[in-house]
């Protein structure tokens, strides 16, 4: 079996394509499978790591802010077609499978244009705009959630799998995180991220909010602040004399998030796809601040899947402030029962069986 995956430049697009990619590689030891990224895509280091090869393209995303800007951009989708093509010539893939972004259409495209059975997944409630123009040339169409389907033209090609997740979230709860981590039993674990690279009004409001908890010894922090700011924070942090108490941790990355998750009581994110999809299958009471930034503020949409349940909270980003974001945090470490009930409703939307269900399609006759 040989398989092209596409799709990329952030990890909510890129950790589902992995998480596909290593079930196919546990189910068929022998396959091989092929990334296709964009050059200089931040995430090209991370699929190397977990072992496969990747192989780029010359690919950007539209300014839609800029409309001038995308000359260039026009640009590189006519060379990307000719290195697409010579790609799948030489390596001559079985399936093709995107998972979203600006290189998941084109690869798409010119694989079905070749007869090659293709596959997307889409990882919000509100499907990406790169997956919306994909479709057509699709064979199946993976969305995460049944809130999706309505978005998409042609239902009879549509699946509801859940979102991929990494396979240490699902193992996660069965390993003693805790004890690792040096949590204090009796304490409230918080983990507070704001994505792979960080969030700056959050990494601005939560340093902000550690200052003023100083007195609260019974809560430990995992503050993990991406790289840009971690200098800036830990230095901040520092100064305060907050970081000496041994309860505030301040980390600038880690793959290993999913020891974080299975150890925190509470946690504090960004409502990506697959962030809520990792709060989902890890049964983990959340606050949600949706990003501002995104297109057709999707992250909203994703974080009120959780709230509608019970299992989340959202606090919008323009209304955030160090003293809210404490307030709600000390209410919910005095209402062990309110925090266990959140917990107990994100668990029942976790979806560990996605990427058999999706493997299981794809190689459908």
């Amino acid at each position: 079996m040989k398989v092209i995956m596409a799709g990329g430049a952030t990890g909510g697009h890129l950790y589902p394509a992995l998480s596909i990619a290593d079930k196919i590689r546990r189910r068929n030891p022998d396959a091989e499978i092929l990334f296709i990224g964009a050059k200089k895509e931040v995430g090209a280091g991370i699929v190397e790591r977990n072992g496969y090869e990747i192989r780029y393209i010359d690919a950007r995303g539209f300014n839609r802010k800029n409309l001038a800007r995308n000359v260039g951009v026009m640009k590189d989708l006519i060379i990307s077609g000719g290195q697409i093509r010579k790609l799948l010539s030489d390596f001559k893939p079985d399936f093709v499978i995107g998972t979203g972004g600006y290189v998941c259409g084109p690869v798409v495209r010119e694989a079905k244009r070749k007869h090659i059975k293709t596959f997307i997944h889409e990882q919000n409630v509100i499907p990406g705009m790169a997956n919306k123009l994909a479709e057509k040339y699709a064979d199946k169409v993976f969305v995460a959630f049944e809130e999706s389907k309505k978005y998409f033209r042609n239902q009879d090609k549509l699946i509801v799998t859940g979102n991929p997740v990494r396979r240490a979230f699902i193992t996660a709860g069965a390993m003693r995180y805790r004890d690792k981590l040096g949590i204090d039993p009796a304490d409230m674990a918080l983990l507070v991220f704001g994505g792979s690279n960080g969030a700056d009004r959050i990494n601005e409001i939560v340093s902000d909010m550690l200052i003023g908890m100083k007195g609260e010894e019974d809560i430990e922090v995992f503050f993990i602040t991406g790289a840009k700011m971690y200098d800036e924070i830990r230095e901040k942090l520092s100064d305060a004399g907050v970081i000496k108490s041994g309860k505030i941790h301040v980390v600038k990355y880690t793959e290993s998030i999913h020891e974080y998750f299975a150890a925190a009581d509470l946690i504090i994110a960004r409502s990506g796809a697959l962030t809520i999809s990792e709060i989902a299958v890890s049964a983990r009471a959340s606050i949600l601040i949706p990003s501002p930034n995104v297109t057709g503020n999707h992250q909203y949409f994703n974080a009120k899947l959780l709230k509608d349940r019970g299992a989340a909270m959202i606090v919008d980003e323009g209304e955030l402030t160090a003293e809210s974001l404490m307030d709600e945090i000390l209410r919910l470490k005095s209402n062990k029962a309110a925090l266990n009930r959140m917990a107990e409703a994100a668990g029942t939307l976790g979806r560990s069986d996605a990427a058999d269900i999706i493997y299981d399609h794809i190689i459908e006759r």
